[in-house]
């Protein structure tokens, strides 16, 4: 006989034998025929002087026979604000061409200048190839000089001259390099196609400036037919290589001739090993990584050992003494006074002075924290990995608004719980589902305005902040009056201790436990856990690097709330002891203060890491400082929530330990 066990194992192993892999959408392999015509597409204008990105035809680039027209984009990819298009750059399935005539232009004065301050930024052109992004190989040295070979992405659009970058050579001639794998029929295996095929595994760009020379009257067919004649490019030999420069003039037309070459080099790297070199442009992370986890792991280990001593050592103790029946009345009562967290159990359950905004935030915490975690699982599990463009901030908005219904569950449970302190229902929901949001959106739209009077492709279109309003107004909200529904309808929470009706006066306080210094003291520690991972986020925002690592950064996320947890309980004990029962929003600030050091740390990231250019100083300052104010601003929503919820059930914990006549 055949047991159950045996036949489930076998019908799990049918279905594994019978699958043949599976890929997420916009990511699986595409396989490409010998002579088959490929599209270069074109990308943004970046560059690591300014966030500030232009859309690639703001430079009188060539453009496509019939016109360049734009790609359908998701909608991270809008957020981030890439825009891609359609180019002149074609290349057909391993067939090398060189010299290839791709347009000629003429560029008018204003033009000239234009392309002046954009190569005085040191603006980038991206470009991408079967969802590969183009990237140039460079060579840099380490801190010990050394030499190593990475890659950067996208070309530089010109080359200073001289050391003062006031003149500029114009990158005019581009080589293309496709490393391709190819891929024969060999059973059916889950790594194989089932055509023999090329997959591209490779899209290097080597961009370098030629003053090209031809003789007579330019024909615009010539580039069409491929027939152009030029003295300084050969279509069987390449560029020349003594060449002259192509110098950009100076408020004066000037003739640019674009040429390009399209190489195919074979290659052994797999398709599912192509984005390796992309990942590995930062070569020394792997190691800082670790030693991000190490300096946090000691800062918990710190904190826990604190936390050990209080609950195993004090409060056992306290709470042995506290509650012996045999002792006599005399000795219990001087048991009681000896220490002063027991004397506030009368008012440690008092509600706080504006106690429906604090449950709003309550509410907003578990909103940002459900979002952030599953994003941060969907990362690691490979769901929103770097070729699938736009995933990431295209999960945030969606998982915000899906974390809408436990947000109002749980605001809707304190509001309950804080009942008689002037907490309102209807206002209470309609701030959790208003608050945070709101500040989120306006700060976002001032920067749009903004961005939007420089042409900028960061500025998002209209219809992309309808269809955000749309995430908000009609998903988010609804399922933020769905869990206050049913929050509102459940047993409200009950208190282990009574409160009494007449306040206790709070003795004067020590000028380390008063509110300010004691939340500024609690911040640095939770701040301490991620300064090192931070760095790392801010170069792959800012600098425009794939961050990948985000199993580093699930440990770290990991870390940091229990590090919030318990640097809110240890400074809250100590808060108890000088019979100060005010600990409501302090537990939320002790951790969330944690975000003023974020945004500090952004600063001085700003001014040592993010070298501005002059001519968008202002403009790339407000960009930056206006997007760092909302994660922080998120930041302390998170860990503010973890401190106060590990405190509440804390409090809840020891006074529900106590025997209180």
């Amino acid at each position: 006989m055949v047991s159950r066990t045996q036949l489930v194992s076998l019908f799990v192993l049918g279905l594994v034998c019978a699958c043949s892999g599976f890929y997420l959408p916009g990511v699986a392999p595409r396989k490409y025929v010998h002579g088959e015509q490929l599209t270069v597409k074109v990308n943004t204008l970046t560059s690591d002087l300014t966030p500030l990105q232009f859309d690639y035809y703001n430079i009188p680039f060539c453009e496509p026979k019939g016109g360049e027209k734009a790609l359908a984009e998701n909608l991270g990819e809008v957020l981030a604000g890439e825009r891609t298009e359609t180019s002149a750059y074609k290349c057909h399935t391993n067939v090398t061409r060189l010299c290839k005539v791709a347009c000629r232009k003429v560029w008018t004065k204003e033009n000239v200048d234009e392309f002046r301050d954009f190569a005085g930024a040191k603006y980038r052109a991206n470009m991408r190839l079967d969802n590969l992004p183009g990237a140039e190989l460079v060579v840099f040295r380490d801190q010990n000089g050394a030499e190593f070979v990475s890659y950067r992405l996208g070309y530089p659009i010109a080359e200073a001259s001289d050391f003062n970058s006031t003149n500029f050579h114009i990158n005019n001639h581009l080589r293309i390099t496709i490393r391709y794998h190819n891929v024969e029929r060999r059973g059916n295996q889950i790594d194989q196609i089932e055509e023999p095929g090329v997959l591209i595994v490779g899209f290097e760009l080597k961009a370098s400036s030629i003053d090209h020379r031809y003789e007579g009257k330019w024909d615009d067919k010539c580039a069409e037919h491929n027939t152009c004649d030029l003295f300084t490019c050969n279509p069987s030999r390449g560029p020349e290589p003594n060449a002259p420069r192509l110098k950009l003039k100076t408020h004066k037309k000037q003739e640019v001739v674009f040429t390009y070459d399209v190489l195919w080099v074979k290659s052994d790297v797999k398709w599912a090993s192509r984005w390796d070199v992309y990942l590995k442009m930062q070569w020394q992370d792997d190691e800082i990584h670790w030693f991000s986890i190490v300096n946090s792991s000691v800062i918990l280990l710190f904190l826990s050992g604190m936390v050990a001593l209080i609950m195993l050592r004090i409060l056992r103790k306290d709470l042995y003494r506290y509650n012996q029946l045999e002792q006599s009345e005399e000795a219990r009562e001087e048991a009681r006074e000896e220490t002063g967290w027991k004397l506030v159990s009368g008012d440690v359950f008092r509600a706080p002075k504006h106690a429906s905004l604090l449950a709003v935030y309550i509410g907003s915490g578990v909103q940002v924290l459900g979002m952030g975690c599953f994003t941060i699982l969907f990362a690691v599990l490979g769901f929103l990995s770097p070729s699938n463009r736009g995933s990431l901030l295209a999960a945030v908005v969606v998982l915000f608004a899906c974390m809408g219904a436990p947000a109002g569950y749980v605001s809707a449970m304190f509001c309950k719980m804080f009942h008689g302190a002037g907490t309102d229902r209807l206002r209470t929901t309609l701030m959790t589902a208003l608050v945070f949001p709101g500040v989120v959106f306006v700060v976002f739209f001032g920067i749009n305005c903004v961005i939007w009077g420089d042409k900028s492709t960061g500025a998002v279109p209209f219809g992309t902040l309808v269809a955000l309003l749309v995430f908000w107004f009609f998903i988010s909200l609804p399922l933020v009056f769905l869990g206050s529904f049913v929050g509102f309808r459940s047993a409200p929470v009950e208190h282990p201790v009574r409160t009494n009706p007449i306040p206790r006066q709070v003795p004067d306080q020590i000028w380390y436990m008063k509110a300010l210094p004691s939340v500024l003291m609690g911040g640095v520690l939770p701040f301490g856990v991620v300064f090192v991972e931070l760095f790392f986020i801010l170069s792959s925002i800012w600098q425009h690097r794939f961050y990948y690592l985000f199993g580093f950064m699930f440990l770290v996320l990991m870390i940091l709330l229990v590090t919030c947890a318990e640097i809110s309980v240890v400074m809250c004990y100590f808060q108890l002891c000088s019979e100060d029962y005010h600990w409501w929003w302090r537990s939320f600030f002790t951790s969330g203060m944690s975000a003023m050091y974020l945004f500090m740390y952004a600063s001085y990231y700003f001014l040592t890491r993010v070298h501005v250019a002059k001519s968008a100083s202002m403009i790339s300052g407000l960009i930056f400082f206006g997007y760092m104010f909302v994660f922080s601003y998120a930041f302390m929503v998170i860990t503010g929530f973890v401190g106060f919820i590990s405190t509440f059930f804390f409090i809840r914990t020891i006074y529900g330990s106590i025997k209180v006549d």
